[in-house]
């Protein structure tokens, strides 16, 4: 099949939707399709940029849109209106799987100019319900435009179908390469008897990391062996900056702030960790990194919260902790590295639920998927 994958969100900057539509690519150009990946890109420093997949399209710039505690790139340029188009013309797609697919801008362009099978995969989640709620009227058109809508998970699901409720939605989830985070060995020198706690994840509110800060000052009042391993983008904001500046007076050692990683370091960095951490305060449909952290067999501590609990089972694959609350982080952090036991039970539990979640499986789903829907369209069905 000839497939344009299509993200609303900028490549210059890593996130999970793009991180999905790289690897999902990937996967499906490995069983032999011809995959075409088209998003936004801004030019940016190196530090802050996450690559492109192959047979890549930049599509326009972005702006930085601010929602929900976290902040989306996207395109806002009309412009882009021939250029999708004569792209259309020229490629002649079998799938266009827009991700995203009622997100501004560039899906609904390729919605609107798309004579293929169209197929939207929904990752969005959000403890509102003001999104759709607001819009929906405007974006029923590009909705009924779908053959095929996927949802990455039931949080996801139940979030949107709501709002439009006329054909049902395949819930399919984010994947993983399991065997990169599985196999990863650890750096030498963060393997030297203290504890790591590990955050993966840009700096945005609704990632929580203020909350892991004063959990682990409230646990340096009884132990001395941690560090705490910041990864991703971004600078900490002024309430992280002031957690941040407390503990380095209890130990200059204690924090590293590492900033973002390459792909080759980062399951390095989970392999190197004692317990990772996703102090996440809501809006999260799923849950990558948890993910990740299983496979490499570091148990997790997450917030509960919808989404979180559709890949974390508490006291199986890992512990739910009350959001927004250090001492319910602090607790669930210190039961993981005191108990041993509960550290083999939980990451034995966490490689099954990864393994289940590896690209070669969810790819399979989405094939499927893709010739159902083309069956259906044929017969003249499931799109307006």
């Amino acid at each position: 099949m000839k497939i344009a994958m299509v993200s609303p969100y900028d490549f210059t900057w890593p996130g999970g939707v793009n991180a999905h539509v790289s690897q999902l690519s990937a996967e499906l150009g490995r069983r032999g399709h011809d995959v075409t990946v088209i998003a936004p890109r801004t030019p940016a420093p190196v530090a802050e940029h996450s690559g492109s997949p192959e047979n890549f399209i930049p599509m326009g710039r972005s702006v930085p849109l601010s929602a929900g505690g976290s902040t989306a790139r996207v395109t806002l340029s009309w412009w882009l209106w021939p250029r999708v188009r004569q792209l259309m013309d020229r490629e002649r797609f079998d799938i266009v799987h827009v991700h995203e697919p009622l997100a501004p801008l560039l899906p609904l362009m390729f919605l609107h100019h798309s004579n293929a099978v169209n197929v939207g995969t929904f990752h969005a989640f959000s403890d509102g319900q003001h999104l759709y709620r607001w819009s929906r009227f405007a974006l029923r058109t590009w909705h009924r435009r779908l053959h095929g809508r996927i949802a990455v998970s039931e949080a996801a699901r139940t979030f949107v179908a709501p709002h439009f409720p006329q054909r049902p939605y395949r819930v399919i989830p984010n994947g993983i390469d399991f065997r990169r985070f599985a196999e990863a060995s650890p750096f030498a020198e963060l393997c030297d008897g203290r504890k790591n706690v590990l955050f993966v994840g840009r700096k945005d509110e609704r990632k929580g990391l203020r909350y892991l800060l004063e959990a682990c000052a409230r646990l340096t009042e009884s132990r001395q062996d941690l560090r705490l391993i910041i990864v991703g983008p971004g600078q900490p904001d002024r309430v992280c900056a002031s957690w941040l500046n407390v503990l380095s007076r209890v130990d200059a050692d204690m924090v590293r702030l590492v900033g973002p990683v390459s792909d080759e370091d980062l399951p390095r960095y989970y392999a190197s960790a004692d317990v990772f951490c996703s102090p996440a305060t809501g809006g999260e449909s799923f849950g990558i990194v948890l993910l990740e952290a299983m496979a490499s067999g570091t148990p997790v501590v997450a917030s509960d919260i919808d989404g979180y609990r559709d890949v974390v089972t508490h006291e199986s694959n890992g512990l739910l902790a009350a959001p927004r609350q250090p001492d319910s982080i602090a607790s669930a952090i210190a039961s993981v590295i005191d108990n041993p036991g509960l550290v083999e039970q939980m990451s034995a539990a966490g490689q099954r639920v990864a393994e289940h979640h590896r690209w070669q499986r969810v790819a399979s789903e989405v094939e499927d998927y893709y010739q159902h829907c083309m069956e259906e369209a044929n017969h003249g069905g499931n799109a307006r």
